[in-house]
């Protein structure tokens, strides 16, 4: 266990030291929002997250670390580079087998069509490179691609985010090959520096023998330490067996 937890600690001083400054969305959330950087301005953000499974006996643990850089494009089109590295640990009764490296590379346009009274639209196209060690778990082996839906409503200091999407699955794993996603997420502005957000949201399961759809609800904070730096945590836990069973979130955001 003491070896599990210096890897850990290894996995995120690369990612937190070595690696410059990740947006699928505001973290610790899930479900993305249609904001975009603006024209010329850049983010980086840093994550982190620790996901514990059990079921039948085995037990998975994994560390993800992640960096994503996100550039405005126009005012409301941004593209966005996700560059994950993951450690797997897998313990079944007394063998436990242990993989670590870079994970699939994600490319994305986030095009935010419509805005008006506080609702807004965007969509989401992206593909995702097959840079990830498939025959050691950490790819799917094959190019694959994803369109998200994305609706967001403000009104003071409250914002609901909702999302619909379809994943192209192309895998050497015979998993499922079409998933779908769905998900939404409250958020409230204590204040000028402080936001709580919640998130629930359910896709369709990859394997194809299982009919029930792993489903995860999810609760976290966002710091504002300045205009343009945010530090956040979160939680995320299983609605039903298929979802892992608990994940524990860390990120840090600079927009310059």
């Amino acid at each position: 266990m003491k070896g599990f937890f210096k890897k850990i600690i290894f996995l995120f001083f690369i990612v937190f030291f070595l690696y410059p400054s990740y947006v699928y969305s505001m973290h610790p959330l899930i479900t993305d929002d249609t904001g975009t950087q603006g024209k010329g301005n850049w983010q980086m953000e840093i994550n982190g997250k620790y996901d514990y499974d059990e079921e039948n006996n085995i037990k998975t643990q994994t560390v993800e670390g992640n960096l994503t850089l996100s550039y405005g494009l126009a005012e409301p089109l941004d593209i966005v580079f996700s560059l994950p590295l993951q450690y797997n640990r897998i313990e079944e009764g007394t063998e436990v087998t242990r993989e670590k490296g870079m994970s699939d590379t994600t490319i994305e346009l986030k095009w935010r069509i419509w805005g008006k009274d506080g609702l807004s639209f965007a969509v989401k196209p992206g593909v995702i490179l097959p840079t990830g060690d498939d025959e050691r778990g950490l790819g799917s082996g094959r190019t694959s691609y994803s369109l998200f839906f994305i609706s967001s409503y403000e009104r003071l200091a409250f914002s609901l985010h909702f999302n619909l999407g379809y994943i192209r699955n192309e895998n050497k794993f015979d998993e499922e090959e079409n998933l779908w996603h769905v998900s939404f997420a409250p958020v409230y502005n204590l204040t000028d520096k402080i936001k709580i957000c919640a998130n629930v949201g359910m896709e369709k399961n990859p394997l194809r023998d299982e009919n029930t759809n792993p489903a995860f609800i999810l609760g976290g904070l966002v710091y504002s330490l300045t205009d343009n730096f945010d530090v956040d945590f979160g939680l995320k836990h299983a609605l039903n067996a298929p979802e892992v069973d608990y994940s524990l979130l860390f990120g840090l955001t600079w927009r310059f």
